[in-house]
């Protein structure tokens, strides 16, 4: 094991001997978020280390990038945007290549936000769809209410707040959000937690039929290559669908609650999180798989080879934290860094163009 190095979050991190060579020949870097608190990003210094950089929000939840300049970021109340700046702490001779730093948070309110996503057609706030799992529905946010619900799945009965069928994982495809995933059709407040083992299902957004069904809690649907994925959470799956004949594979086991996906090429970067004994990721087949392996669950990182189904490479971060919540990648970035709201970035710093005005006979004036 290789210790990672450059980061003052409060826990340990771990890699497997090969990751910063695989970061390296795929040529990107990471950035996860990690409950309560931590935004994480993962990257090379100018000698091939690893490098960790994190910020603190508040309930770091899902997570997207548009382009290699933007971030988006669920938390608690709100969803954040990012975009790169080139700021004066940005340390070039260090290797550090992105700094991205907030610039707006669209306040939602407390709707239990997880998935985040960007729609290629635009739209309000770049184009933000975000799922918001404690009203079962699609939405945008608003520039005056919460949020814009889009879309809610047809074996729900009437809208309001209620966490009934824990709407949690889109996937958006070329025209808008194409695929979600949902824990169990319920239509009773609380009642999918009942269904956890089995009960999860896969709904096209433009028809609302089910297309797939039998997952223990799955999440982050994702299409890639025009396949789509997902992770069968309650199983430590990784899972390959087939909308049109109803089916799916699993196409590798990884020890943990698996959640927060994303694709590099001809690997795919998956999340996981530990559960505990008692609490809501306990007491699912993922209990008996590890029993039958000999494992116990990580939380951290897996890399898997989609032609056969090896995790190939791993991060595990050990401490105080039991969470991964979602994975995005930096294609071409090699080591990002970013500006945060509690550890005192932006009360310290301002940046502008210093050729922003220029002085006439009526004084100084835009350039």
């Amino acid at each position: 094991m290789t210790e990672a190095t450059d980061y003052r979050a409060p826990f340990e991190m771990t890699v497997s001997p090969g990751f910063a060579a695989w970061l390296a020949d795929t040529d990107v870097s990471l950035a996860f978020a990690v409950p309560p608190q931590k935004l994480v990003f993962v990257g090379r210094d100018l000698s091939g280390e690893i490098a960790v950089f994190e910020r603190s929000f508040d309930k770091t939840m899902g997570l997207a990038r548009d382009g290699t300049h933007r971030l988006h970021l669920a938390t608690r109340t709100g969803i954040w945007r990012f975009e790169h700046a080139d700021v004066e702490f940005l340390d070039a001779e260090a290797g550090y290549d992105r700094c991205f730093v907030p610039r707006e948070v669209r306040i939602t309110g407390n709707v239990n936000t997880h998935d985040v996503a960007v729609d290629p057609r635009g739209g309000p706030a770049g184009g933000v769809v975000f799922v918001a799992t404690r009203f079962g529905c699609l939405a945008r946010p608003s520039d005056t209410v919460s949020f814009e619900p889009i879309w809610q799945p047809p074996f729900l009965h009437g809208f309001g707040a209620g966490d009934r069928c824990h709407l949690n994982g889109l996937a958006i495809g070329p025209d808008g959000p194409e695929f979600v995933t949902a824990v169990a059709t319920t239509d009773a407040l609380e009642r999918w937690r009942w269904h956890r083992a089995g009960g999860g299902v896969v709904v096209n957004v433009p028809s609302g039929e089910i297309v797939a069904d039998g997952f223990s809690m799955p999440h982050s649907p994702r299409l890639h290559r025009g396949e789509l994925w997902l992770t069968n959470s309650g199983s430590g799956e990784l899972c390959r669908i087939d909308p049109e004949a109803g089916t799916w594979e699993a196409v590798a086991f990884a020890p943990g609650f698996l959640r927060g996906l994303t694709f590099v090429g001809d690997y795919a970067v998956v999340g996981s999180s530990k559960p505990r004994e008692g609490d809501l990721y306990s007491g699912l087949p993922l209990d008996d798989a590890l029993a039958e392996r000999g494992m116990r669950p990580r939380l951290g990182i897996f890399v898997i080879e989609l032609s056969t189904g090896r995790v190939c490479e791993w991060l595990f971060i050990e401490g105080e934290p039991r969470e991964l919540f979602d994975v995005t990648v930096l294609p071409g970035v090699r080591r990002p860094a970013a500006l945060g709201i509690v550890a005192g970035d932006l009360y310290r710093r301002a940046w502008f163009r210093e050729d922003a005005l220029v002085r006439d006979e009526h004084g100084w004036q835009p350039a």
